[in-house]
């Protein structure tokens, strides 16, 4: 099929009512879910997913494109206006955004954080149509022994979300790999801690865990410490940005947008260090370097262009090897799967309509952003002050409907409010809980491959150096390892240092 009739054949999939409907609908629920704080764009696609099970695949998955895209560029509304980043993905657009909305320039942050953020988007979904078809296509040589390569330097990603420990990352991750084994095993068949339990043949529930992790603990939090992102709305003032600006720091969006993008493709790395790595390019090469952090309308630009040029980056090793570039890709990934869809080369085969009404999908996700992020701007005051008696029994009453919907399973209920009390005991602790999720999904997939290579040789294991492939995933993965190890013992030396009463 050529790239004309797989276009046409995914317009026809997307040409419609509902699907922009789903579009449009899930890019405001991801600007609200982003803009409330306590909320995030992870935990609103998570409570989202489960609404998208009566859908059709590709309505379904466009609904869940759109909260991702709106989360994120939402975090930056209370980041502005109350200094509480909406998800930590706008942690860096704090630094000049709230000292432009405390000189009475809220209207025109929040302006170019909109204009900077689209075009970002705009930037990310395009090298994603470029890029992902040509890596996909190289990946239909690959066999299981490449793909067992391939997931195991992906599990070396945890360390790109394990935050500031390591070790707590790898903890994380050994639970989550832990918890994947519950079921019964494929090739024999047998039961593999599930006590006696019908309920847990199958093996732990996808959303339930997903949701537990995610949601719940953010509830107990903010009922734990009700005042914690409480914070005085500025107004926006009567400035509003006007195209000059936005040509003022089109170079930096650019750059910072280009970042996103390969940052992005990255599994593992993410919005924030993008962010914060776009804002410090910008500063070295800006005439204005001495306002940053004091209200430069760059720093914004540049910070909400370095995230949101990750968004659509992200979906590049989804879509093209199936495996998730970040934790809400995880999530997405998880919706193909419950609509019967394995994301991987596999998939520009056998559904390249579906992947080329998602393109499609994407590219018109940006012109929504603008439209409804430029009524978010002014509707926010309303969305900071909706009472915690209010949002909290709503977003749980959409947990439990969520999970219990997917199986008509009230044990799946209880394992989701089990994940959510070992989700708190981790943020209390600061154990990430993005190293679980991977650990929890690719786990089954490392598992799988390996044992179908050994299958497939006779249990040599030299199956799994052969190749190219196999090799080059393999130095990859070694050369990860030696520089997490080697940045392990800088910081302990580091901190040993430090502690030197010399």
């Amino acid at each position: 099929m050529s790239i004309v009739d797989s276009m046409l054949a995914g317009l026809a999939l997307v040409a419609n009512f509902e699907s922009f409907l789903a579009l449009g609908a899930g890019v405001a629920i991801g600007v609200i879910g982003g803009a409330i704080p306590g909320l995030s764009a992870t935990m609103a696609v998570a409570l989202t997913l489960p609404f998208t099970f009566a859908m059709s695949p590709i309505t379904g998955i466009l609904l869940l494109l759109g909260v991702y895209k709106g989360g994120v560029f939402g975090g930056s509304i209370p980041a502005i206006l109350i200094k509480t980043p909406g998800s930590p993905a706008s942690s860096a657009t704090v630094i000049d955004g709230y000292p432009m909305a405390e000189n009475g320039q809220a209207g025109k942050a929040l302006g170019m954080a909109l204009w900077a953020s689209c075009t970002a988007d705009l930037i990310s979904n395009l090298s994603l149509i470029l890029f992902a078809g040509w890596l996909a296509s190289f990946a239909l040589s690959f066999g299981p022994p490449e793909f067992f390569a391939l997931i195991l330097f992906s599990l070396t990603i945890i360390a790109g979300v394990s935050g500031d420990s390591l070790l707590k990352g790898a903890l994380s991750a050994m639970l989550g790999l832990m918890l994947a084994t519950v079921g019964l095993d494929l090739v024999y068949g047998t039961n593999r801690f599930t006590f006696g339990n019908p309920n847990m043949m199958g093996g732990l529930n996808f959303i339930a865990v997903l949701i537990g992790l995610f949601a719940i603990p953010e509830i107990i939090a903010m009922v734990w410490n009700p005042k914690a992102h409480d914070g005085n709305t500025r107004s926006l003032g009567r400035n509003w940005v006007t195209f000059q600006d936005y040509r003022k720091c089109f170079r930096s969006i650019v750059r910072g947008s280009f970042i996103g993008v390969f940052l992005g493709s990255i599994p593992g790395i993410g919005a924030a260090p993008s962010a914060f790595l776009s804002y410090s390019e910008a500063r070295r090469k800006s005439p204005n370097r001495e306002n940053f952090g004091k209200g430069e309308i760059e720093g914004v630009a540049a910070s909400e262009a370095g995230n949101n040029g990750v968004a659509g980056a992200t979906l590049i090793p989804l879509l093209a090897l199936g495996v998730p570039g970040d934790v809400i890709t995880a999530i997405i990934m998880g919706a193909f799967m419950v609509h019967g869809l394995q994301p991987g080369p596999m998939m520009f085969v056998l559904n390249v309509d579906i992947i080329y009404g998602l393109f499609i999908g994407l590219i018109v996700s940006s012109v929504f952003l603008f439209a409804i992020g430029s009524i978010a701007i002014r509707g926010f005051k309303y969305v900071a002050d909706i009472p915690r008696g209010v949002l909290l029994p709503a977003v749980l009453v959409l947990c439990i409907f969520g999970v219990y919907a997917v199986n008509n399973n009230l044990f799946d209920v209880g394992v989701m409010f089990a994940m959510g009390w070992v989700g708190f005991v981790m943020l209390r602790y600061e154990v990430p809980a993005a190293p679980f999720l991977i650990a929890f999904i690719l786990g089954p997939l490392l598992e799988d491959n390996f044992r179908q290579a050994m299958l497939m040789s006779g249990s040599n294991p030299v199956i799994l150096f052969r190749g190219p492939i196999t090799w080059f995933f393999w130095a990859l993965t070694t050369i990860t390892v030696v520089a997490i190890a080697r940045a392990g013992l800088r910081a302990s030396r580091g901190s040993v240092l430090a502690g030197d009463p010399k």
